[in-house]
């Protein structure tokens, strides 16, 4: 096993800046997923690590061993793509076996070692048989198999279930996360799937347009989001994202939004938000749609909306409510909402909603306030 160091990573295509200073520490046995939208770097930055692409500045380490000059072959690093380039004539347990047989162990050495890594990927039966007899989850666990069967220091995955439909990508996700638990490879995986990354990582690194955007567990991306673009781009559905204003009101400080009304929140947080909000930046209100609370009647703290579009998700729904001029989604029980029109009440929980500055897209680092 080893760890992982990228340090001031810069990548070109030409005029295209695709991998902007780009560091990131990973530890010996971690797991971690690059996660981005098309086009933001991450299938590059496991490339350079990989060494299938050549890098314009920086550091690559492995194991502290600068590698950004040494040639894939002597990097001790495996490689699974999305698309599974598996030796059609080949069997697979000979596909299993290449990567040993191009190293020049012995039949009794292969022998074993390909049994080993079947047994941990269970296709013990699947050995004697061809790609084309394999359907395309067995297909990817013996891709992954002749990746981990000369044991490399670390292994890398490029949207590996990607091409398998949902109920195979299910499957394979706990499979991945099973094998890493076991085997304790440290692990780099990319994928543009939110849920793929929150399922599978120890951390999570959030990419756009080239730039590291945030790093964390799974739980501190989702639930304290450094920026606009990692509080929408992480979650499903997306965190609802409204213009505020603010204003004191007595003992408390209205939070009104989309020209509706205004929700109560603790009577320090207009000072707080002034001292964080640059002049002139407009404020905007981030809530995920578990963190707006439904009721049917009017209760103290409550406040009137309507029901627009009911997405009905099996275990709960997902509701459009009209908050003034603007749409946000809410999170409730199957049926709770028993129809489009209906009024019903609505608060935010406090704890769970974040302020952005509209202008840099940052949340707010809201101080405690001094009395």
């Amino acid at each position: 096993m080893a760890n992982i160091g990228l340090r001031g990573i810069e990548k070109y295509f030409g005029a295209n800046y695709v991998i902007r200073q780009l560091n990131l520490e990973i530890a010996d046995g971690e797991f971690v997923v690059l996660l981005g939208p098309s086009g933001c770097g991450k299938t590059t930055t496991l490339r350079a690590i990989a060494g299938l692409e050549e890098i314009d500045s920086g550091l690559i380490t492995i194991d502290e061993r600068p590698v950004q000059d040494l040639p894939p072959g002597e990097r001790d690093i495996a490689f699974v793509f999305q698309l599974f380039a598996l030796y059609p004539h080949l069997t697979a347990f000979e596909n299993i076996a290449f990567p040993l047989r191009a190293t020049g162990e012995t039949r009794a050495e292969i022998e074993r070692k390909v049994k080993d890594v079947a047994a941990s990927l269970r296709i013990e039966p699947l050995l004697a048989k061809r790609p084309s007899a394999l359907s395309g989850g067995d297909l990817q666990r013996v891709a992954i198999g002749r990746a981990l069967v000369r044991r490399p220091k670390a292994l890398l995955m490029d949207e590996p279930i990607g091409a398998l439909d949902a109920k195979l990508r299910e499957d394979m996700r706990a499979e991945l996360k099973r094998l890493h638990i076991e085997n304790g490879t440290t692990s780099v995986y990319v994928t543009h799937d939110q849920v793929e990354a929150m399922s599978l990582a120890d951390r999570v690194a959030v990419m756009n347009d080239g730039v590291l955007q945030q790093v964390g567990t799974p739980s501190e991306v989702y639930l304290h989001p450094v920026n606009l673009f990692v509080a929408q781009f992480v979650g499903s559905p997306v965190m609802n994202i409204v213009p505020a204003e603010i204003r004191p009101d007595g003992a408390e400080t209205a939070v009104a939004i989309g020209g509706g009304p205004a929700f109560a929140f603790p009577g320090e947080l207009a000072a707080r938000l002034g001292a964080a909000l640059p002049a002139g930046h407009e404020l905007v209100v981030g809530v995920r749609p578990e963190a707006v609370r439904v009721a049917r009647e009017a209760a103290p703290g409550l406040r009137p909306v309507e029901a627009h579009f009911i997405e009905p998700l099996g275990a709960y729904d997902i509701v459009d409510l009209k908050v003034g001029e603007r749409l946000i989604k809410a999170r409730t029980p199957s049926g709770f909402v028993r129809r489009p029109g209906e009024a019903v009440w609505a608060r935010l929980d406090v704890p769970q909603v974040h302020f952005f500055d509209a202008t840099s897209g940052d949340v707010l680092k809201l101080e405690p306030a001094h009395g």
